[in-house]
């Protein structure tokens, strides 16, 4: 069975091809899909990329979030579509509704790069099971609004579900409430996360020493989980 994974671009995505790479070395069929479209060409799982769709104007994924295509998503989530949201997919997750919170102005104002370390919380989900539980990975991050935020009753039912896929782990480098990086739908279908797993998925391109901009595959385990989950 040949997994297809759908990725899908938006005017200003940026990590669209890299997300399309990491899906091919993860061993699945990766399938460019258009923001404007009501087709998910019969793709098995979802993957909303890194950018900077529509500028980030107005707020960070708000305007991507109405997109033609999002009313495909929210039934394939619905329907427990394995369905990934990195970065500026996040923060359209959460736009929409699929995920709680939001994500806001880093709390030191400036653009954020480095690879960063994060501690793995659910490995239940379909894009976490191939983790073990307390696993650190290093996955790069880079974002200008990546402050995870919502009200404390929010956060307290966040953390009493175990719907935490990720935390920071070292450094917070955002200002993100209790140090999420990431979170799971109670469901384990949709996860949205920060950091970018489609930049550690080949050796040379992404974190494993101590010189800068580093080599490592980390990010490997994101694909090979919903690969595992939709084949199961």
């Amino acid at each position: 069975m040949t997994v297809r994974i759908g990725v899908i671009t938006w005017p200003g995505s940026l990590d669209d091809r890299d997300a399309q790479r990491a899906v091919r070395l993860a061993g699945a069929e990766p399938v460019a899909l258009w923001h404007g479209s009501h087709d998910l060409d019969g793709v098995d799982a979802l993957v909303l990329p890194g950018g900077f769709s529509y500028g980030d104007y107005l707020r960070s994924g708000a305007i991507a979030a109405l997109s033609p295509i999002m009313t495909e998503v929210k039934d394939a989530a619905a329907g427990g579509m394995p369905i990934l949201g990195i970065c500026n997919g996040f923060q359209m997750l959460v736009e929409a509704h699929l995920l709680p919170g939001g994500l806001i102005r880093n709390d030191h104002q400036h653009f954020v790069r480095r690879d960063q370390k994060l501690t793995v919380e659910n490995t239940s989900s379909a894009w976490t099971n191939q983790f073990t539980q307390g696993q650190e990975i290093i996955i790069p991050l880079k974002n200008a609004e990546g402050g995870y935020t919502a009200d404390d009753e929010t956060l307290d039912r966040i953390e009493g579900e175990g719907l935490v896929a990720f935390r920071y782990a070292g450094v917070n480098p955002n200002g993100s409430l209790r140090d999420i990086a990431g979170l799971t739908n109670p469901a384990g279908n949709v996860v949205g996360l920060m950091p970018h797993p489609e930049h550690a998925t080949e050796a040379g391109f992404g974190p494993d020493t101590t010189a800068a901009m580093r080599s490592g595959v980390d990010g490997l385990a994101f694909f090979a989980s919903a690969i595992a989950r939709v084949a199961a």
